[in-house]
């Protein structure tokens, strides 16, 4: 991303991962007819939530996070010839995580 854009309060911006052509029974799904993916990959994020005290609360996803979010979530908006979501954290639906991060990729009982 070139632009530098940075979300605010509990925003965050979201780039859709595209899949594969989709192909059905042997016919090629036109781009007008396909529907938009619903994971993405998180690119920035704001500080935070406020709280009535003034503490931020801040937020549980981080650049880089692969999310899942629904299929009318967001704004679309075009920055340098791509496009982008920007919505709020709570219309993410869940984070992915992959298999390798998770298992740690050590191994234990060596000699």
């Amino acid at each position: 991303m070139a632009t530098n854009i940075k979300p605010l309060h509990d925003r965050v911006i979201v780039k859709r991962i595209e899949e594969g052509e989709q192909v059905r029974g042997g016919i090629i799904i036109p781009d007008t007819a396909k529907e938009k993916p619903q994971e993405g990959e998180v690119i920035a994020v704001g500080e935070g939530k406020r709280k009535d005290d003034g503490d931020r609360i801040p937020l549980d996803v981080r650049a880089g996070d692969r999310v899942l979010f629904g299929k009318y979530s967001g704004s679309e908006i075009k920055l340098d010839g791509e496009e982008y979501l920007i919505m709020r954290e709570d219309e993410i639906l869940g984070v992915i995580e992959r298999a390798g991060a998770a298992s740690g990729g050590s191994k234990k009982g060596g000699k």
